[in-house]
C-alpha cells in the first residue's frame, strides 16, 4: 500500500565546516560557489541530499564531490531550520564539522564549486546563506569537546611534537598553555607513543616525534578515563 502526504515538505540539505590547522592560524575549508544563488561567493561545501539517501552519506557525499575530501572525521553539528535562510525556497540543512590535516587533504574544487580554499577564521570573506551561524556554532563545539575527547589529534599529522600538540590546543582554546603542566596532563593520560624518530630539517635542536595511540585511547575509555586537558 503507498502513502501520500496532505502537507507540503520543505527540502533537506547538508553542510560542513572542515577546519584545518597550519603552524599559525586554525582554518576552514571554503568553496566559491558556480552557480545561483550567491554565485561567486564563498561558502560551507554542501548539497542536496538524494531521495532515499542517508543524512551521513550525503554530507560525505557532498564532501568529496566538492571538495575531494574523503575518509575524514565527520560528526553531525545541529539542523538549521529558518524558512528564509534560502532564497530559493524553504531548505532544512543538517551541519556536520569535519577535522584534517590540511597538508595531507589538499582541496580541489569540484561539481558546482568554482574553486576551494582555505581561510583563516580571523580572515573570513562573507558568507553565502546562514553558513556564518554555522561555522561559528562549529568552532564552539570544537572548543568545547577538545577539552574531553582527544578528536584534535586529527588536525595533526600521524607523527607530532609535543609542542605542536600544545599548539594546537592553545589556538583552539585561544589561550596560553603552561609547557610543564601540560606535558605532566599529556603523560598522565598515557595515550601518546614516542617513536624513535625526530623532527627533519629545523635550525633548533629536534623534538621527538609521538604518534597517538587510538586502540590504548579505546581500552582506556571502557575504563571510564577521564580525558580532560
Amino acid at each position: 500500500m503507498s502513502f501520500t502526504y496532505e502537507y507540503a515538505r520543505p527540502a533537506l540539505t547538508t553542510d560542513c565546516v572542515v577546519f584545518g590547522l597550519d603552524e599559525n592560524d586554525l582554518k576552514v575549508l571554503l568553496i566559491q560557489r558556480a552557480i545561483a544563488p550567491f554565485k561567486n561567493k564563498w561558502a560551507l561545501p554542501g548539497g542536496f541530499i538524494h531521495v532515499g539517501e542517508d543524512i551521513d552519506v550525503c554530507a560525505r557525499r557532498e564532501l568529496e564531490e566538492e571538495t575531494g575530501l574523503k575518509n575524514i572525521f565527520l560528526e553531525q553539528l545541529a539542523t538549521f531550520g529558518n524558512p528564509k535562510r534560502d532564497p530559493r525556497e524553504h531548505v532544512v540543512t543538517v551541519a556536520y564539522y569535519a577535522l584534517v590535516n590540511l597538508i595531507e587533504h589538499p582541496p580541489t574544487a569540484a561539481t558546482d564549486a568554482a574553486n576551494a580554499a582555505w581561510f583563516a577564521l580571523d580572515d573570513l570573506p562573507t558568507l553565502a546563506f546562514d553558513h556564518a551561524d554555522i561555522l561559528e556554532l562549529a568552532r564552539e563545539r570544537l572548543r568545547g569537546k577538545v577539552r574531553y575527547q582527544p578528536i584534535g589529534f586529527e588536525l595533526l599529522p600521524e607523527k607530532f611534537t609535543l609542542t605542536q600538540l600544545q599548539h594546537l590546543y592553545e589556538i583552539i582554546l585561544e589561550t596560553t598553555l603552561d609547557k610543564r603542566n601540560f606535558r605532566k596532563k599529556v603523560a598522565k593520560l598515557d595515550i601518546l607513543t614516542e617513536t624513535d624518530e625526530v623532527e627533519k630539517d629545523v635550525a633548533r635542536r629536534a623534538a621527538r616525534l609521538h604518534r597517538f595511540d587510538r586502540s590504548r585511547y579505546q581500552q582506556l575509555i571502557k575504563q571510564g578515563i577521564n580525558f580532560e586537558l
